[in-house]
C-alpha cells in the first residue's frame, strides 16, 4: 500500500482465511453457555451464479465430494438459487455433527477457490436455533475474513433481532474474528440452511 493510499484512505482487502471456518465449533459452545442457541445442523455456502461448463464441472466435483462422505446420514447436499439470483450449496448434518459441517463449508470455499471461482464466493452460514425455535446465523464473510450474527424475527416482514446480534457479537468476541463495520452485517433473507 502507498502513501497515496493511505492518504486517500484506501485500504488493502483482507484476504479470506478460509481456517477461520474451524473455530465454529468452540464458538458454539460459548455461544450455548451465553446465549442457549446450539447448531441447527445445517449450513450453506453463497456464491454468485456464474454460467459455463467450468463452473459447472466444479459445482458437480464439489456435490460429489460432499455426497461421497460416508458419515452422511441425511438429505444429500443441495444445490439451491435465492429470489436474488445467488447460488447455495447446503449442507446438512445432525446437530451435534457441527465438526463435519465446517468441513463441508470449508471443502466448498476451497475447491471454488481452487478452481479460480475464489472471487466469486460471497458468504458461509452455519445455522443456530435456541429452545423457543428462534434462529441465529453466523456468516463468514469470505472478502473480509470475518464473521457477524444474523438473527431474522419470525413472521411478516423482514425484521432482524439487533439486540440478540449485539449480545452475541459481545459473546463470540474472543471465538472468532468478528466484522467491527455494523454496516458489513448484510442480512442474507431467505438463506437456504439458516
Amino acid at each position: 500500500m502507498g502513501l497515496l493510499d493511505i492518504l486517500l484512505g484506501r485500504t488493502k482487502p483482507v484476504a479470506p482465511d478460509l481456517d477461520q471456518l474451524f473455530a465454529l465449533p468452540s464458538a458454539a459452545v460459548t455461544l450455548e453457555a451465553a446465549a442457549g442457541f446450539t447448531p441447527s445442523g445445517s449450513g450453506a455456502v453463497c456464491f454468485a451464479t456464474v454460467e459455463g461448463a467450468a463452473f459447472e464441472q466444479t459445482h458437480r466435483e464439489v456435490q460429489a465430494l460432499l455426497d461421497a462422505d460416508a458419515d452422511r446420514n441425511g438429505p444429500p447436499v443441495e444445490l439451491r438459487r435465492d429470489d436474488y439470483g445467488y447460488s447455495w450449496l447446503v449442507s446438512r448434518r445432525a446437530p451435534d455433527q457441527l465438526h463435519l459441517l465446517v468441513n463441508d463449508l470449508h471443502a466448498v470455499n476451497a475447491s471454488m477457490e481452487v478452481n479460480g471461482f475464489g472471487p466469486l464466493l460471497l458468504c458461509s452460514l452455519a445455522g443456530f436455533r435456541d429452545e423457543a425455535g428462534r434462529a441465529l446465523a453466523l456468516v463468514y464473510l469470505y472478502k473480509r475474513g470475518t464473521f457477524y450474527p444474523f438473527a431474522p424475527l419470525s413472521g411478516d416482514g423482514q425484521r432482524r433481532d439487533n439486540a440478540l446480534e449485539l449480545r452475541v457479537k459481545a459473546a463470540l468476541g474472543d471465538d472468532l474474528r468478528l466484522e467491527q463495520d455494523l454496516s458489513r452485517w448484510f442480512p442474507v433473507w431467505g438463506a437456504p440452511g439458516l
